[in-house]
């Protein structure tokens, strides 16, 4: 089953090359990581998505990832609701005969044309990882020279109690 751990970790030189060599020494692939700043100056926020069999070693890797020095936080947040994106810039071939076709079926994935040439679109699509495999196997017929995926982030979703929601006043 894969999982998704969010690690908030000191922005210093060296944090990620410990983080990732422990997740290797363990023997676990990384499908898929994003690291950026945070809203706190000096600290970074990981977002791994990782294929694990076991539960157990799921809540062994979150204990020894959490010993890390320069580790703040550690969550497994796959069983949580979330928001997760990724973003993937992919070339499609895109003869002027067939771009009204093509246009036509990437439209309800909101891509966004970044570029064009003569024989080539190059398009931007976001959204979560089933939305983007969607989007290429769409394309993937019409040929596609080059495909570049971010990885996914996510956080957790807030969520609001209808006990805690303010008193809306209509007139």
């Amino acid at each position: 089953m894969k999982r998704v751990i969010t690690t908030t970790v000191l922005n210093q030189s060296g944090v990620l090359n410990r983080v990732t060599g422990l997740l290797m020494k363990r023997q676990f692939n990384i499908e898929s990581i994003t690291v950026g700043h945070t809203e706190t100056p000096g600290m970074s926020k990981m977002t791994f998505v990782v294929q694990v069999e076991d539960p157990s070693k799921v809540e062994q890797l979150v204990k020894q990832l959490s010993k890390q020095i320069d580790v703040i936080k550690v969550n497994d947040i796959s069983d949580k609701a979330m928001v997760m994106r990724e973003l993937a810039l992919v070339k499609v071939v895109t003869p002027p005969q067939l771009r009204q076709e093509v246009r036509s079926i990437v439209e309800p994935f909101r891509a966004q044309v970044i570029d064009m040439s003569k024989n080539v679109t190059t398009y931007q699509v976001t959204g979560d990882p089933e939305k983007i495999e969607a989007f290429i196997d769409l394309v993937r017929p019409y040929g596609i020279k080059e495909i570049s995926r971010t990885g996914v982030t996510a956080f957790t979703r807030e969520t609001q109690r209808a006990d805690t929601m303010p008193d809306l006043i209509l007139q």
